[in-house]
């Protein structure tokens, strides 16, 4: 089975700014959520033998947390999208170009010098298919728009459901895709 969660909350998040590829770490609400998350997995009895992480030190701490003792390996292509010259800007009152963006993530492409959401899919979905054959339980500790990515990729009929669905800070979605199924990826409650 494999295990995808989103980072816990950096100082950007609670500001409701666009955090990319800026490399924060993780607030003391942050690590208590990656705390949670690491004991809500370790309830259900799920032993995790491989982890891999996005670079980024929220997305490493985060999987640290959460999967204590198991080593952490670092892909880039779990980072981030890369918000390109709209790093950092402030969501509570986004230029036009991303609030149309963001009102139809589907139909409306990137702004200029954004990476493209077909972009983020095209890499998730090359590390999902080189680690497919990996047994056991998978952690894969990224981001948001990455986490969607995976989704998406996990789900190819989801016609893009997954870009305007809301993903908190250490959600954790499930699918036995590295166990040669393509399941549609459930959140763990």
């Amino acid at each position: 089975m494999i295990y995808i969660i989103r980072h816990g909350q950096t100082a950007l998040n609670k500001a409701r700014a666009l955090q990319g590829r800026s490399d924060l770490p993780l607030n003391e609400a942050g690590i208590a959520e990656a705390e949670a998350a690491g004991k809500a997995l370790e309830e259900r009895g799920i032993r995790l033998s491989r982890v891999f992480s996005s670079p980024l030190v929220r997305a490493v701490r985060t999987a640290e947390l959460a999967a204590p003792g198991v080593i952490i390996e670092t892909d880039d292509r779990l980072l981030e999208m890369d918000y390109g010259p709209y790093e950092g800007i402030d969501l509570k009152d986004p230029p036009p170009e991303i609030r149309f963006f963001f009102s139809d993530f589907v139909n409306n492409p990137a702004p200029e010098g954004m990476e493209q959401l077909a972009d983020v899919v095209k890499r998730a979905g090359s590390f999902l298919e080189d680690i497919k054959d990996i047994g056991g339980d998978i952690l894969v500790s990224t981001h948001a728009i990455a986490m969607k990515g995976l989704l998406e990729y996990l789900t190819p009929g989801s016609n893009g459901s997954y870009w305007a669905k809301r993903i908190g800070n250490c959600d954790i979605y499930y699918s036995d895709f590295n166990e040669g199924g393509k399941g549609v990826p459930q959140k763990l409650e």
